[in-house]
């Protein structure tokens, strides 16, 4: 199951440091703001009645993707305490960003749809302003047109038309070739729907390469490996759009949109504190920005060996415990290309057991604690990577519990 489809079915590194204006650091400003006394949790979610649940899902925005790293509320925390210039802070974590993942400029964005948004705007306006000023409307004089895979047309793409421009729906090499003309803008790619289409990144990239026009791709929830992270700027896409709340960890409304210098100043040009242009409304604060910089950077330098098999063992937890019940299949698969984790897949003999998937994710969504999951009438599917030390056992124990209730 992937985010889209979802939706239409319903070694760690210390922090390093970020200059804020000041003299003060960010590591070493974070131990002085830890200093006061813990103060009693308030437990606001019971106080408005907001149910929370083990999430067995994934990174899915409508069940709010994930949790955010401790560092990263430590730095929102103190960040939140400081008065800074938006520019000089986009500009300080923009180039760290850079660097880590081998672009030659980045900016944090409202989102990876903000992402898309600005990355677009930027392509048709570039630095100039009287165009910036001129979007959402008035397009006739401007390249405006963008090449999509009719199979990578899906509602994400809505984003690109934001800013006013033309979707032009490809699917061969031969279809580009006929339809680049003088009002071609950009070239779009999604991530996840490359088996899908019949041209591939790479061909994708050189095709833009070969007539001169930019490449973007959607890589959205798609972190993991770590490696995608520069894959696609190494292979040469213009600008590259990723989420930042879900395998990242960030804030879960920042997302990072990096790729070639001139079009990321572009970008920010359409984009807030700037106003009299398309992106004023996709603020990202100062919190937001930091945040999204020390989650990458604790991402990056994570050991992702330790925490594949973490995911592995959670599974298997979960695989040793149904498979006890008779009439359970299980089956564990990786994604071939978005949302790479182990991914389980849980059926069963439903003559032997008198409940659909359907019906058993709705018990385990309203059982005690709420368990959310993916899946369809005849599975549940369940992923490991956000979930917290211990949830595992309890997901294996309602499944287990569920299924015998509802064995005849």
């Amino acid at each position: 199951m992937k985010r889209r489809q979802a939706i239409k079915n319903l070694s760690i590194l210390p922090v390093t440091g970020v200059a804020l204006g000041s003299s003060l650091t960010l590591g070493s400003a974070l131990t002085s703001c830890s200093s006061s006394p813990s103060k009693p949790q308030r437990n606001i979610f019971k106080e408005l009645g907001i149910r929370t649940f083990i999430n067995a899902a994934g990174t899915y925005t409508a069940l709010s993707a994930s949790t955010m790293y401790d560092e990263v509320l430590d730095t929102i925390q103190f960040a939140s305490q400081h008065y800074a210039a938006i520019n000089e802070v986009q500009d300080a974590v923009g180039k760290k960003i850079a660097e880590l993942c081998h672009a030659e400029a980045a900016m944090v964005t409202a989102g990876c749809w903000s992402a898309l948004v600005l990355g677009t705007a930027g392509v048709i306006t570039g630095d100039d302003r009287r165009k910036v000023a001129m979007l959402p409307n008035n397009l006739s004089e401007l390249k405006s047109e963008v090449l999509v895979q009719r199979t990578h047309n899906h509602g994400y793409s809505h984003a690109l038309t934001n800013t006013g421009a033309k979707l032009i729906e490809v699917e061969t090499v031969a279809d580009v070739r006929k339809a680049i003309n003088p009002k071609t803008a950009m070239m779009w790619f999604l991530n996840y729907a490359e088996p899908n289409g019949q041209i591939n990144a790479k061909e994708w990239v050189d095709l833009g390469k070969e007539y001169g026009i930019p490449t973007m791709i959607d890589m959205a929830a798609d972190a993991t490996p770590v490696e995608n992270l520069w894959k696609f700027n190494d292979m040469g896409f213009s600008l590259v759009c990723v989420s930042g709340g879900k395998g990242l960890r960030g804030p879960q409304s920042a997302g990072i949109l990096m790729g070639k210098q001139d079009l990321i100043a572009a970008a920010r040009l359409n984009a807030p504190p700037n106003s009299g242009n398309i992106g004023r409304g996709m603020k990202v604060n100062k919190e937001e920005i930091i945040g999204m910089y020390v989650a990458l950077e604790k991402f990056i330098n994570s050991d992702h060996k330790v925490m594949w098999k973490m995911w592995e063992d959670r599974i298997a937890v979960i695989v040793d415990a149904v498979k006890a019940v008779d009439g359970v299949t299980t089956n564990v698969t990786v994604p071939e290309i978005a949302n790479i984790t182990p991914t389980l897949s849980i059926s069963w003999d439903q003559e032997k057991i008198k409940v659909n998937g359907n019906e058993m994710r709705t018990r385990l969504r309203e059982g005690t604690p709420s368990i959310e999951m993916m899946g369809g009438r005849d599975n549940v599917i369940i992923t490991a990577w956000m979930m917290h030390d211990g949830d595992a056992e309890i997901v294996a124990s309602r499944m287990v519990e569920e299924l015998k209730k509802a064995t005849a």
